[in-house]
């Protein structure tokens, strides 16, 4: 049976959006003042291998810290598969005035019956507190909702990592509240916080 998103996105004139596999194995480059969000290229390695190897990127992201240049590759390698197999994955974000890859911002899971879309991101140290990734979200968040007809779009963050938070509320994102144990991460189970927004409230701001 198809979900009401299915059924839009095989009538949607849209060139890329045939349907939901379609636009993940395509996804399409987003501009913003600062940055561009495109699809990962296998020379990204080398960009991603210089912030992915910092143990406090890797902190509280479901990835472990890259400890050689293969790690770096064999990401790469999974992003074009996944495009390969029209399944959720990310846009690497670029800084326009180098041409530099950042970090990677990106669908984590599709809720196809309920039409809900998971967004999940990290960014290199380096970049933190410059207001990038809040601009990357805001620019998914706004893709999403504009040419997408899902209900739901929501994140989460582990409770120690509540900088994270202050991103998703700053694009908009309600905090929902706290779940225990929800993520193994780091060989524990951590406690996080739920964000969300539905289309009624995007519309709404």
């Amino acid at each position: 049976m198809f979900s009401r998103l299915k059924a839009f996105l095989f009538s949607t004139q849209d060139p890329y959006a045939d349907d939901i596999q379609d636009f993940f194995s395509r996804l399409p480059e987003i501009t913003t003042q600062r940055l561009l969000l495109r699809m990962a290229r296998r020379r990204d390695a080398s960009d991603i291998f210089t912030y992915a190897q910092d143990p406090l990127v890797a902190e509280h992201v479901l990835w472990d810290a890259h400890v050689h240049f293969s790690d770096s590759l064999a990401y790469v390698r999974y992003l074009r598969e996944q495009y390969r197999l029209g399944k959720p994955s990310s846009w690497v974000i670029v800084l326009q005035a180098t041409g530099k890859v950042i970090g990677t911002i990106g669908y984590t899971e599709w809720d196809e019956e309920n039409e809900i879309l998971e967004i999940g991101y990290s960014l290199s140290r380096e970049y933190w507190n410059q207001g990038y990734m809040t601009e990357a979200l805001q620019a998914v968040i706004r893709l999403s909702f504009d040419q997408l007809p899902v209900h739901r779009l929501e994140a989460m963050h582990e409770v120690s990592n509540p900088a994270s938070g202050r991103v998703m509320a700053k694009c908009g994102m309600k905090e929902e509240g706290t779940m225990i144990g929800r993520v193994w991460n780091k060989n524990h189970f951590s406690d996080v916080v739920m964000y969300g927004i539905t289309r009624e409230a995007y519309t709404r701001s």
